[in-house]
């Protein structure tokens, strides 16, 4: 019977190789007639056996393959739960300290530094330390490339030649030279690399400035690996029709062992992302003492940062992604707030992780007057943002032209959206402000009432209550007037303000009414301090704070957009 095999475990590609066959069974000698005694040399050299023939389960080989097998066992435990807490990182730094924690906890290190470098230019660029402030990562910053460890691997310099052990640089770990599994070697270029320094004080080819700053920093031995993904296999290449590999399905293939048909799909519109290709970082695990990683160590960090190195990898790809919806979506609002007499502006924006679907508008009128807009479609991700986008220009030219009614404004954008748009919907608040006359005519379609914030009291603008667009055959509502006194400032927020706060819709309403009649006298007339203050006072920790995206359900109010718009009359 073959032995039993051990269950893979979820993210590692185990190298680890089993024994190429069981131990082979001693055959069973003759046996001897009853009355003949055993000679000396069988009683001397014989191992026991049992009655069989074959040797006993105490016996040396089943005892060596018994360990090696609880060696494996233990290793694949250790790696399975090092991976499982690194699946739990939700950002990218998150990600980083833990590759340190734990591959420090694997070489037997004390200390580390992970940097990030992708070889493609596109970002980002990062340095994280364990056990080292910002002082330090500085302080090792300045190494020569050329002799740093971090440098090389980044740079992609050539090994040397393997040396004898405490020899300094060398290729892969042996222990990582398994065949492929077609009983082929594996390619060189494949091997992962290392830069290993064991006693950095009596390595005369280092660079003098090396020696100098790991002694400032008391470290007298590195071991540092690269962080680079598995390229991934590209998709395979399709026909003038649109029709892939996988479109092609055999015969009788339509019940469940098969496939059902593929759809064609027109490749110029398939939008795959783009991972980062390369090399993208480098980690180094610094020693207090002279040493180097056991070649079991070397094994098992480098079982597990190759599967880091691809949990970084998702992590980088998403950064871009968020990156690119927020440039969008900055390029899609207002760069700068107009300039209006008798009037002062300001705004802030905070984009949740996914990108949401969150405007706000300040445009110059005829005459004046100034039109004030806040509001936000549903949904999240690029596809809001376009839309953000549209209904935002739409809204602007209905301002331009009859800006006087923001009922008949919104009234248009509801029958824009619904015509353009059937499936989506959307909240909004139009405000025509006269500065010169201290007069504002608003209407809401499902958005938070402002707030007017004076001297004397702190209120919410009472304004009619209505569905938000697209919810209704035909939407209308009633505008509400209100004439701001000297100095008093009229807020416009959306509810991601109020969703942050992880209460419910009651308190947090109250929470904001109390943030802004808190606002100190000395800053009432000055917008940017009145936005300021009541965002630190509904969210003290911050509007960046909370739970990453990855989290349980009940974290989803963490990712809603963030705005704010005050206008302060003089």
């Amino acid at each position: 019977m073959s032995a039993h095999r051990l269950p893979k475990v979820a993210g590692i590609d185990s190298a680890v190789s089993g024994p190429s066959q069981n131990p082979a069974p001693t055959p069973a000698a003759p046996s001897p007639p009853a009355d003949a005694a055993p000679s000396a040399h069988q009683s001397a050299s014989a191992p026991p056996t049992g009655p069989t023939g074959a040797p006993s389960a105490g016996g040396t080989p089943y005892t060596a393959v018994q360990d090696r097998l609880a060696g494996w066992v233990s290793d694949l435990t250790t790696l399975h739960e090092l991976t499982e807490r690194l699946a739990h990182a939700t950002t990218l730094d998150d990600a980083l300290r833990e590759l340190l924690r734990a591959g420090a906890a694997l070489v037997g290190a004390q200390r580390g530094m992970a940097a990030l470098e992708p070889t493609d230019g596109l970002g980002p660029e990062l340095t994280i330390g364990l056990g080292l402030g910002r002082a330090e990562l500085g302080h090792i910053e300045t190494i020569p490339r050329a002799s740093g460890s971090v440098g090389r691997l980044l740079d992609g310099l050539p090994a040397p030649a393997v040396r004898p052990p405490y020899g300094g640089e060398r290729p892969g770990p042996a222990p990582t030279d398994q065949p492929t599994p077609d009983g082929t070697a594996p390619p060189h270029d494949a091997w992962p690399s290392e830069v290993a320094h064991p006693d950095i004080a009596s390595e005369d080819d280092l660079d003098p400035h090396h020696r100098e700053v790991a002694a400032r920093l008391g470290y007298a031995a590195s071991y540092a690996l690269p962080l680079e993904p598995r390229a991934q296999p590209l998709a395979p290449p399709h026909d003038a029709a649109g029709h892939g590999p996988e479109s092609a399905t055999p015969p009788g293939a339509d019940g469940p062992a098969g496939r059902a048909p593929v759809t064609p799909v027109n490749p110029a519109l398939v939008v795959e992302p783009a991972p980062p290709r390369g090399r993208i970082g480098a980690v180094v695990w610094l020693y207090d003492e002279p040493t180097e990683p056991t070649a079991r160590q070397r094994h098992l960090v480098g079982l597990y940062c190759r599967y880091a190195a691809e949990h970084i990898g998702r992590h980088i790809e998403l950064h871009r992604d968020r990156r690119t919806v927020a440039t969008l979506r900055e390029e899609l609002l207002p760069s700068r707030l107009p300039r209006v007499p008798g009037v002062r502006l300001a705004a802030r924006h905070h984009t949740g992780p996914f990108g949401g679907g969150d405007w706000y508008d300040a445009l110059p009128l005829p005459e004046g007057a100034l039109g004030l807009s806040i509001g936000g479609v549903t949904g999240s991700g690029p596809s809001a943002v376009a839309a953000m986008g549209r209904l935002r220009a739409s809204l602007r030219a209905y301002a331009v032209l009859e800006g006087e009614d923001p009922v008949a404004v919104l009234s248009d954008l509801e029958l824009l959206l619904r015509l353009t748009e059937p499936a989506r919907a959307a909240t909004a608040l139009f405000a025509y402000c006269e500065p010169a006359h201290r007069s504002v005519v608003l209407a809401g379609a499902g958005h938070c009432p402002p707030l007017l914030i004076g001297d004397e009291h702190t209120a919410y603008v009472e304004t009619s209550l209505s569905a938000p667009l697209g919810m209704l055959a035909c939407w209308e509502a009633p505008s509400v007037g209100i004439e701001p006194g000297p100095g008093e400032t009229l807020l416009l927020y959306s509810d991601g303000l109020l969703r942050r706060t992880g209460a419910p819709m009651d308190q947090a309403f109250a929470r904001l009414h109390a943030a802004a009649a808190s606002v100190p006298r000395a800053g009432r007339r000055d917008p940017d301090a009145v936005v300021d203050h009541v965002l630190r006072a509904v969210l003290p920790d911050g509007p960046d704070a909370g739970r990453g995206p990855l989290e349980a359900a009940d974290a989803a109010a963490d990712t809603e957009d963030i705005v704010l718009l005050a206008a302060c009359f003089d």
